[in-house]
């Protein structure tokens, strides 16, 4: 109890509920825009497999760890690219595309790390992208800590939610956008291009998707390792549903799971004799929770995951 009752617990606590929630929060959002754009892609998992996968190589082989977020973003959206190109054009159903992807690139991940590192039972050291301190903000007691001393993709995430909410509700681009995934044929007649709004949705996700994925194995760890992921593709997707489809709420909701993640964590050193595999199911039954409670009722795009054919009246 007495490490608890302390004012570092608490600060390491949020510390790592921040850290925690910057890859969840990062593919919420590429989900979001997905989404906004009548697009459900469930295979978040798969596309931050190949990112995390692709930017630890890149990372590995350059020495910078920038080269590998940019690397596995652009990995993110060649992968999404064949989602987009069966559901878009080939309008064929996104659950089904989605689920293949989410099978599809893990398995070429492991593939290509373990053609490439023939010994993979040695933890292969990577490159970490180191924390940027925001002068002088960072040294304000406790707040400098907590907000001000990241890495440059950490606070990255964070500025896009705001970005994102801007350019969704304030911007003509923003709302030509949402107009596609809400009535795509309304949309069509006043002008929009629907299937380059939605071809430009796939690639903003996979992109987002492939730097969460990245940031696991350049800035969470420096190591990769199958199934790095844990599943926080999904626990984004209920991100997207547990905040309404908006960047606020997203952002709470991807809060919530991060703190929920970094709790077990110190419950497990707070509690060695608790098997460790009750604690690490707090995150996933908190999103199951949260799926039943907030996502009974959903209010999602009114046109999400239907498949749109130009030609038809």
């Amino acid at each position: 109890m007495d490490a608890i009752m302390n004012v570092n617990f608490f600060v390491q606590l949020f510390l790592s509920t921040i850290r925690m929630a910057t890859p969840i929060l990062l593919v919420a959002l590429a989900e979001l825009y997905s989404e906004r754009a009548g697009l459900v892609n469930i295979g978040l998992d798969g596309i931050m497999s190949i990112g995390a996968l692709i930017g630890f190589l890149a990372g590995y082989v350059s020495g910078n760890p920038f080269l590998g977020i940019l690397a596995g973003a652009v990995a993110g959206i060649a992968v999404n690219m064949i989602y987009a190109f069966c559901t878009i054009t080939l309008c064929a159903e996104q659950i089904v595309y989605g689920m293949a992807i989410n099978i599809f690139a893990p398995a070429l991940a492991s593939f290509i790390y373990r053609a490439y590192f023939s010994d993979t039972s040695t933890v292969v050291q990577g490159v970490s992208m180191k924390a940027v301190p925001i002068p002088l903000l960072s040294r304000i007691p406790i707040v400098g800590e907590l907000f001000f001393n990241h890495s440059p993709l950490v606070y990255f995430a964070y500025l896009l939610v705001p970005v994102t909410a801007v350019f969704l509700n304030r911007t003509k681009a923003g709302l030509n956008f949402k107009a596609v995934g809400e009535y795509p044929k309304a949309a069509e007649t006043l002008g929009v291009n629907v299937i380059r709004q939605k071809y430009l949705a796939s690639v903003v996700c996979g992109a987002l998707a492939g730097i969460g994925g990245a940031y696991l194995t350049i800035c969470y760890t420096s190591t990769y390792s199958e199934g790095i992921v844990a599943g926080r593709g999904f626990i984004a997707l209920s991100a997207v549903i547990f905040g309404r489809w908006m960047p606020g709420g997203v952002l709470l909701a991807c809060l919530l799971f991060g703190f929920c993640d970094a709790i077990q964590i110190r419950l497990q050193l707070l509690s060695p004799g608790t098997p460790y595999q009750l604690l690490q199911m707090i995150p996933y039954l908190c999103t199951l929770v949260a799926l039943v409670v907030f996502g009974i009722k959903k209010s999602g795009p009114k046109a999400n995951g239907q498949p749109y054919y130009r030609e038809e009246r």
